[in-house]
């Protein structure tokens, strides 16, 4: 019997890792990398000048993390991410990074840097903003005055210089760059200041440096109501209902005007969210947008159940947002994120309502003055909300008042200048992809950063949401897209983008069985109505789980009526586990899911229990995110074999 080749291979493959493995550095260029205790196979950091123009002394460490290609031959180029926010390190975002670039690290090598202020780059630590229970201007204003001349160092433009100097110091010529949402941003200035470092750049989830009214964002709110409208549209259910999606929320968000109150929304673990369920509260679900799935699946159903007394779905998905847009994790570390790196940039480097050469007390005044004055125009910009309701939401979400206590800069010590008015976006091949429901970076947005390039070109994936490249988006298009883009420098057949099937919209919550629509019988089947209608409530079970999983990631999480779930990384997937969790007060299902992302198959082993009769097993399968797809049941339920069908979740 011949022995396979990759057998002969592998002890000489394993002699030669073993050795690289002893071998504690790496030189790159003129620098010496060396191990990481990161799971990187590598890690540099460079000294750069914490102002370049010498009046501030001191020196910033940049780190960064080097992966080798992994074929032995030579480099077709080197892949460069950089990580939204501002404030978060692309380091920790490594894993999504190097999923997306998998297919071309055989000939490429790869380099992630954490970007000034931001994690093991020195990572900017304000307080109180950094660990106060809410961000409030007057925190960002103390945070601005902390860092004193200090703050026009933590800037887009310096930060693109640092990965300019990173490429010289590791002798890289030339990079392919990807990023996402403020990622693209920092990408632009980079393409603006270095264009002669890039082959190719890709820009997921855009939104350009500059335009026409564009520190009053007035994109976000037309893009908002598309979001909700198009997808009640492509609902049937939803369509049935007579008007758009916004209409149908109007009566709950006239009943929030009128009688704003106190809530609790239980969190699991024995804790709970509080928080003023009023019209803002609402406003930061409907631009907030996380997660984003469920906020568009649920809103509108939820709305309506909040107007016939049903209040939990609606005020659960407020306690979500709310907690969403927190975007530090629960140790409030900055080195995760970095609330006055983020503050720094925003209040520094784009447009704002107001000029930000003004004293705080002045630009008070000024910001005032321009509300009044445009008071009709802005009526509309942010409907169905009033301006004081959208400026009600968490200001780093609202934005328009978030830098108002900034302090100025001195006479002396202006911020830097972005780009320079000589500068010219450079002829490169460019690719902009945008979610058609992404609000916070909408297709406009994108559009209008895509003409600033040359050879820039938009791909806009349907049904899609902020950032569709990176794992756990609503399908692969995107990915497959960057792939080829990088590989052949062409866009390559981008008919997947149109190909996404429309969100399923929950037509309706339901407190109890009877409310719900049975499961379709097929052969076989002895079940009657009620544990028919218990496959349709087991089935809203599990997709409420899932969409949670696919949000939040590993983790816990609890049901919308009682119980909680357990969600492991199963690569591509999830594994999630469930303890008696009640999407009707009289049902609850236990067992486990596996959800192997976009397209894949579904699997969900449940115990139910339930009222007499609607007790006993279910298996459940069904085909996740496939248009029109069809979930199938089996099992027992008090005695009967149940054989039944139902529109898949």
């Amino acid at each position: 019997m011949v022995q396979p080749r990759f057998l002969i291979l592998a002890p000489m493959m394993l002699a030669a890792a073993a050795a690289a493995f002893a071998d504690p550095t790496l030189s790159v260029g003129r620098l010496s990398l060396h191990r990481c205790d990161t799971g990187a196979p590598w890690c540099g950091s460079l000294a750069r000048p914490l102002d370049p123009a010498g009046a501030i002394a001191g020196t910033i460490p940049i780190y960064f993390e080097y992966y080798p290609r992994t074929a032995a031959e030579p480099a077709a180029g080197t892949l460069v991410a950089t990580e939204g926010g501002p404030g978060y390190p692309a380091t920790e975002s490594r894993s999504d990074y190097l999923a997306l670039f998998e297919p071309l690290r055989p000939t490429h090598d790869v380099l992630i840097i954490d970007n000034r202020g931001t994690g093991r780059s020195s990572a900017v630590d304000c307080e109180p903003l950094q660990h106060a229970e809410a961000a409030t201007v007057a925190d960002i204003g103390a945070c601005g005055r902390s860092l004193g001349r200090t703050a026009p160092m933590y800037s887009s433009v310096l930060a693109a210089d640092d990965l300019a100097a990173v490429l010289d110091a590791l002798a890289i010529r030339r990079i392919d760059l990807y990023g996402d949402s403020y990622g693209t941003y920092f990408a632009q200035v980079f393409a603006l200041r270095h264009p002669e470092r890039l082959r190719s750049l890709v820009l997921d989830g855009a939104y350009p440096l500059d335009g026409p009214d564009y520190a009053w964002y007035p994109h976000y709110g037309p893009a908002m109501r598309d979001k909700f409208n198009r997808a009640c549209e492509r609902a049937p259910d939803c369509h049935a209902i007579e008007g758009s999606s916004i209409e149908h929320i109007a009566a709950a968000l006239a009943q929030l005007r009128a009688r704003p109150f106190r809530a609790r929304v239980p969190s699991g673990n024995g804790r709970s969210i509080r928080f003023t369920a009023n019209a803002s509260a609402l406003a930061i679900v409907m631009f907030g947008g996380s997660p984003a799935y469920a906020t568009v699946s649920e809103t509108d159903a939820a709305a309506r159940a909040f107007v016939a007394g049903d209040r939990l779905p609606l005020l659960r998905l407020m306690a979500e947002a709310l907690t969403s847009a927190d975007s530090r994790d629960a140790s409030r570390s900055p080195m995760q994120f970095s609330a006055g790196l983020a503050a720094a940039v925003f209040c520094q480097d784009p447009p704002q309502i107001f000029d930000m050469n003004l004293a705080p007390a002045q630009r008070v005044i000024a910001r005032d003055v321009e509300f009044a004055r445009r008071a009709a125009e802005l009526s509309g910009l942010y409907a169905p909300f009033t301006l004081d309701e959208y400026r009600g939401m968490p200001i780093d979400y609202a934005f328009i008042d978030e830098c108002v206590q900034w302090p100025a800069p001195a006479p002396d010590w202006p911020a830097l200048p972005l780009v320079s008015a000589r500068a010219q976006y450079p002829a490169i091949p460019v690719l902009v992809i945008s979610g058609e429901l992404d609000n916070m970076t909408s297709v406009a947005d994108g559009a209008a950063a895509t003409a600033r390039f040359p050879q820039g070109h938009q791909v806009i994936v349907a049904n899609s949401f902020h950032v569709n490249a990176l794992p756990h988006a609503r399908s692969g298009c995107a990915a497959g897209l960057v792939h080829h883009f990088i590989d052949q420098l062409q866009i390559g057949d981008q008919g997947c983008a149109a190909a996404v099937p429309a969100v399923r919209l929950v037509a309706r919550f339901a407190r109890h069985l009877r409310e719900l629509a049975p499961a379709r019988a097929l052969a076989g089947n002895q079940a009657a109505a009620p544990q028919l209608r218990a496959v349709t409530a087991a089935l809203a079970s599990c997709e409420d789980a899932i969409v949670r999983a696919q949000a939040n990631g590993p983790g816990s999480g609890t049901g919308l009526r009682g119980g909680t779930f357990m969600a492991e990384a199963a690569p591509p997937g999830y594994r999630l586990v469930l303890h008696d969790l009640q999407w009707t007060e009289d049902l609850s299902v236990s067992g486990s899911i596996d959800w192997p992302g976009a397209g894949g198959l579904v699997r969900a082993d449940l115990a139910v229990r339930g009222l007499q009769g609607v007790r006993g097993t279910l298996q459940l399968q069904w085909l996740e995110d496939v248009g029109d797809g069809q979930a199938m049941a089996s099992g027992t339920l008090g005695g009967r074999t149940v054989v039944a069908a139902a529109p898949a979740p």
